[in-house]
């Protein structure tokens, strides 16, 4: 079983982090299907966080999981914090095949999502 983890910040605003679930609902809409699950995982203010999230990975019988950072830049929840809770919950997690793609402001395509954003007046 192949697991996509969302990894997003976190809030304290619940709402927030609503967001973040109901986006990873429509990921796993999404064709073709690459993976069997899709999660998310929060950095703090919010559950699951990251170690949590990749032991129900284990606990459901994930074999692989593919972390992707929702973050738009290469700041200190990207270069350290992430792979340091990752490294730690691994750990726990023996087997498990852990993978993390570039965080999703690293895109090309970012720049012509802001376009069409900033096209879009209401």
């Amino acid at each position: 079983m192949h697991i996509l983890l969302l990894v997003a910040h976190g809030s304290r605003r619940e709402e927030s982090n609503i967001e973040i679930a109901s986006l990873s609902n429509k990921i796993s809409t999404l064709e073709p299907k690459e993976f069997d699950k899709v999660m998310p995982a929060f950095l703090e203010f919010a559950s699951p966080s990251i170690p949590e999230a990749i032991k129900e990975c284990t606990e459901v019988g994930a074999t692989k999981v593919t972390i992707l950072p929702y973050f738009l830049s290469a700041g200190v929840h990207i270069t350290r914090d992430i792979p340091n809770e990752i490294t730690e919950a691994s750990e726990g997690s023996p087997g498990l095949e852990i993978n993390v793609v570039d965080y999703f402001g690293s895109r090309d395509e970012i720049a012509e999502i802001l376009m069409k954003t900033a096209l879009d007046i209401k």
